[in-house]
């Protein structure tokens, strides 16, 4: 029986291991989006953009380049869609005016206020609460599985609290991880 046990509570831990590590960069991809002063691919990259009825994101309609710390430079790949990135830019929280020749548009990242940064690093501990928050609800799914197994007799009651426990730091490990990324995204955000 102690071999079936392992086998069932394994099967769970590993969904909620893979459902942690996807929380996780969920929150490291949206970390990513949040302007810390310097020009960076991923605060345009999911960008929606409305070509022709449709919201599609910038990377699918143009190349993004960062020739400079300050500067980025968006080259669409049909001149037609122009207008409408450089009006999805000035629509976005992004802060910056899109400077278009016609046939680029360029955007200059001017560095942030102070008052600026602290609603950035707000905001940065707010989507690490959203990653914890998904953590925590992967947790209490793996728990209810674990002890639905121990109720149809899947599981042994030790098995249960063996799994429990398992439960417990893996949890642990992925919230420190959040921690980790908004800690390193605070640091990026604060120097200056």
């Amino acid at each position: 029986m102690a071999d079936s046990d392992e086998s069932f509570t394994d099967a769970v831990m590993e969904d909620c291991r893979a459902k942690m590590a996807r929380a996780v960069e969920h929150t490291r991809g949206e970390m990513a989006t949040i302007r810390t002063g310097r020009a960076a691919p991923a605060l345009v990259e999911k960008l929606r953009v409305d070509y022709f009825g449709s919201e599609v994101p910038l990377q699918q309609l143009a190349g993004i380049q960062v020739p400079e710390a300050k500067l980025m430079v968006i080259t669409p790949y049909d001149k037609g869609s122009l207008k409408a990135i450089e009006k999805a830019i000035m629509n976005s929280d992004l802060g910056v005016n899109p400077n278009n020749d016609g046939v680029v548009i360029r955007l200059t990242f001017p560095p942030l206020t102070e008052e600026r940064r602290r609603e950035m690093v707000k905001v940065a501990h707010h989507k690490a609460e959203e990653g914890r928050v998904a953590v925590r609800n992967t947790r209490r799914g793996a728990r209810k599985d674990l002890e639905a197994l121990e109720k149809d007799g899947d599981i042994s009651s030790d098995e249960l609290e063996r799994a429990e426990k398992d439960l417990e730091r893996v949890t642990h490990e992925y919230v420190a991880e959040i921690d980790r990324v908004l800690l390193h995204k605070e640091e990026e955000l604060l120097a200056v």
